[in-house]
């Protein structure tokens, strides 16, 4: 089981916490003490969610659409940065003949334990708070475009969602990706 030292897991809840009374829309009707308590019986849950805010996510509790389930959401203004220059996934990052990247997202999202956005969820987030305004952030791509060699992101530009597509193979250096944890 992947478990944060006491020192690393108190200096995460700090961050949370802070960052949680800042953005108080992005939760509202839900305090702090009781996501703390429910968080502290979660080890793995706090170590990948240490793993968002270490590649610069800046995760927080976002409610999207009246649910009931507690769900952190990376919530920094444009792609993380620790998770830029990745090709979409293995496949691709195999087929990549020169200049390969050192990472692929969908690999990287599972050694850190946490989900890759949606399209629909890029979308549902953007209506929280405006991101990606100069980077972009691949998303979780339909099997049908992946099986022709594409994968698709998202961003913000003219007070709109765009989605576009790539190679999967292809890397950018402002083209990460974005995560969402569930407890």
């Amino acid at each position: 089981m992947k478990k944060l030292s006491a020192q690393t897991e108190q200096q995460l809840l700090d961050i949370l916490k802070n960052r949680f009374e800042k953005n108080m829309f992005r939760h509202p009707d839900i305090r702090w003490s009781e996501l703390k308590e429910q968080l502290q019986y979660l080890p793995e849950k706090l170590w990948s969610l240490n793993e968002m805010e270490r590649t610069g996510g800046e995760p927080d509790l976002v409610v999207l659409n009246s649910a009931q389930n507690l769900t952190f959401y990376d919530c920094c203004t444009e792609s993380p940065k620790g998770r830029r220059s990745h090709c979409y996934d293995l496949e691709a990052l195999k087929s990549r003949k020169a200049n390969p990247p050192e990472h692929y997202v969908v690999g990287r999202a599972v050694e850190m334990g946490v989900n890759l956005l949606t399209e629909d969820i890029y979308h549902d987030l953007q209506r929280v708070f405006p991101f990606d305004l100069k980077s972009s952030s691949w998303v979780c791509t339909p099997e049908d475009i992946r099986r022709q060699g594409g994968a698709i992101f998202c961003d913000l530009r003219y007070g709109r969602v765009f989605t576009y597509h790539n190679g999967a193979e292809s890397y950018y250096s402002s083209r990460g990706f974005r995560a969402y944890l569930n407890l």
